[in-house]
């Protein structure tokens, strides 16, 4: 058999290691052979293609490694949905036909998710795997890349209480997460914030400022508060700044929150925009293990010739979901009915409602 493998949207910690575990899964079973395809979906649409064997001594050093030697992009739209669709949907068949390609594994989010369910309508052998930082894919409760990102975060919020504690100051952190608020509210409780402020809770400031002078009160002179960046004022809409490319991201609500707390508290207030530093670095234990999980169950399916799905995390065990079963690739938001918000509001924490 000869599989395509390809990673495709933002990086994030945990790649590598998937790429990995399929090239060793393929190792112990004679005749399999393993096809690296460069930058994604651009790989097989591109001419001339780019795409190369993955051998055993090519994935020996890369489990701990950031980012993904294949390659991703992450130019936002979908190039099966634009005015371009036959032209790329043509390439891409012709590309897996060209390499003759007996499966194709793709590891993505939503959006990488949503164009392979375009390949399975017409007939690629696919099987996702799923990765993003947000873990906000549907059909999984968790995603590759997640923990990592929780990890850092955590480890900003430790390292700003120091310098808030030190100067009695408020320390925004804004954290990625687009709209949604996993990376807050996990990052947020395991690093001992004070407020988390997500997009699934459109937030007032009034209960922000009356946790912040409560702690006051209390003897405590400083305030940790974590924003997702996709987070809003109720009644208001997230906030879109620019990049260097002049296209318009979520971004900058941490800045409007810090100026405004100042403004109702009096209270010397910073705030620091964690940005990229989430993506990248030597992914977590825990997302080296998932990767790992994912890929043999991938391989798995391979061999049992079952595609058209994507590999999944359901409680602790592994399945997979049918793409025909997910009716939409949109992002998975919060569920505020779930025990890690009544954690959250249960030890304390303010989520600005």
């Amino acid at each position: 058999m000869k599989i395509g493998i390809c990673t495709g949207g933002g990086d994030c910690p945990g790649l590598n290691a998937v790429i990995r575990g399929v090239v060793r899964f393929a190792s112990q079973h004679p005749g399999m052979e393993i096809i690296g395809i460069r930058d994604g979906m651009n790989g097989l649409m591109q001419r001339p293609m780019r795409a190369h064997p993955l051998t055993l001594d090519g994935v020996q050093d890369i489990l701990h490694r950031g980012g993904t030697i294949l390659g991703t992009c992450n130019q936002g739209g979908n190039p099966y949905e634009s005015d371009q669709r036959e032209v790329s949907i043509r390439n891409t068949l012709e590309g897996v036909k060209n390499l003759g390609l007996d499966a194709l594994l793709v590891v993505g989010g939503e959006g990488t998710q949503g164009m392979a369910k375009t390949l399975v309508d017409h007939g690629v052998p696919v099987i996702g795997i799923p990765k993003t930082i947000d873990n906000d894919l549907p059909g999984t409760d968790q995603t590759i890349g997640f923990s990592s990102c929780v990890d850092i975060v955590a480890d900003a919020v430790f390292r700003l209480r120091s310098t808030a504690e030190s100067h009695d100051r408020i320390m925004v952190l804004e954290v990625m997460g687009r709209d949604s608020g996993y990376i807050a509210l996990h990052g947020g409780i395991a690093g001992g914030a004070h407020v988390i402020l997500i997009p699934e809770i459109p937030f007032a400031y009034e209960p922000v400022c009356a946790t912040i002078q409560r702690r006051k009160q209390q003897g405590r002179n400083f305030s940790l508060v974590v924003v997702s960046e996709g987070a809003h004022e109720d009644a208001a809409s997230p906030y879109y700044g620019g990049n260097t490319t002049g296209v318009k991201n979520l971004g900058g609500i941490g800045s409007i929150v810090a100026s405004t707390l100042f403004e109702k508290t009096k209270m010397d207030t910073r705030y620091t925009v964690l940005g990229h530093l989430q993506r990248g670095g030597m992914p977590s234990s825990w997302d080296r293990i998932l990767a790992n999980r994912f890929a043999v169950h991938a391989m798995d399916l391979v061999m049992r010739k079952q595609f058209g799905c994507i590999v999944a995390l359901q409680g602790a065990t592994l399945t997979q979901v049918p793409y025909d079963q997910i009716e939409s690739f949109q992002r998975k938001k919060v569920d505020l009915a779930s025990d890690i918000v009544h954690t959250a509001e249960a030890t304390g924490i303010c989520l600005g409602r």
